[in-house]
């Protein structure tokens, strides 16, 4: 097996294609096979299904075909099909699937590998100008899987891990720490990608954990989203936006016992559950 997260094996394939990466994609192409083989291995994908988001040429794809139980990863550059066909030859438990992962019926998805595989796990060298509405479509789907594991952005890791009052804290680190545990596993430096980006990375891997008891999970991280809305606005004018009533948000953050001059990036997970259960409340009338 010839690694292709290499510079002469990189090079080779996209000499042999006539490829650049495609910044519309946010393609940087991975040239350090210890990095991918170490993404894969902390992946928990053994006995385990994979879904990877972004394949590229193949480099991360080829050391999970190597661990796991089978891999279906998407891609959306229909250029790249022939390409990984043909890097991914010697591997019988991939499917590369042309489709923009947005558009996937995600809850279907788990359901039909958790069925055939057991266990389901995501790994993935995300998009960049992508990677937040991505993993809100994994954070939001009623069907979770057991383990993410992913590279993105350094600064936009650090959100995820962000402790109340700091300046990365926001709707993002409220709602994934509400699901999962997190921390960062490997740190990135630039200079392991063809072509180089501007910013260093960080792999993150987020672990399922026991939750709170909320009945509507979309309704709560919809609430959080709206109270981070506008970061300098006061959680009372961000709430009043939200339900359309100066009242009713008075009244909710009273019987929280929130001032109105707090920030949403002031407030814990805790508090931000305690107030989507009097907000659930209002909204039922029973306040």
């Amino acid at each position: 097996m010839k690694a292709i997260a290499s510079v002469q094996r990189t090079n080779e394939i996209l000499n042999k294609y006539g490829l650049r990466a495609k910044k519309g994609y946010g393609q940087n192409f991975i040239i350090d096979s210890n990095i991918v083989e170490n993404i894969a291995l902390k992946s928990e994908c053994e006995n385990a299904c994979v879904i990877e988001i972004g394949p590229g040429i193949g480099a991360l794809t080829q050391m999970l075909c190597i661990h796991a139980k089978h891999v279906v990863a998407y891609e959306i550059d229909t250029k790249l099909l022939e390409v990984l066909s043909d890097t991914l030859s010697e591997y019988d438990n991939v499917e590369i699937i042309n489709e923009d992962f947005l558009n996937v019926d995600l809850d279907s998805v788990v359901a039909s590998l958790k069925k055939k595989y057991g266990r389901v796990v995501v790994c993935a060298n995300l998009p960049y100008y992508i990677t937040t509405p991505i993993l809100f479509k994994i954070f939001e789907a009623n069907n979770q899987v057991d383990c993410i594991t992913v590279m993105m952005q350094k600064e936009v890791a650090d959100r995820f891990s962000a402790s109340v009052n700091s300046k990365d804290y926001n709707a993002l680190s409220v709602i994934s720490q509400y699901l999962y545990d997190i921390k960062t596993i490997i740190k990135i430096s630039r200079n392991i990608f063809n072509p180089k980006p501007n910013v260093d990375s960080a792999v993150v891997q987020f672990k399922i954990h026991d939750r709170a008891n909320i009945s509507d999970v979309n309704a709560f991280f919809e609430l959080v989203k709206a109270c981070f809305k506008q970061r300098r606005k006061t959680i009372y004018n961000n709430l009043r936006e939200y339900v359309n009533d100066s009242e009713v948000a008075l009244r909710i953050l009273d019987k929280t016992g929130i001032s109105a001059n707090t920030r949403a990036q002031q407030l814990s997970l805790d508090d931000f559950i305690n107030l989507y259960g009097v907000f659930e409340d209002e909204r039922k009338g029973i306040c």
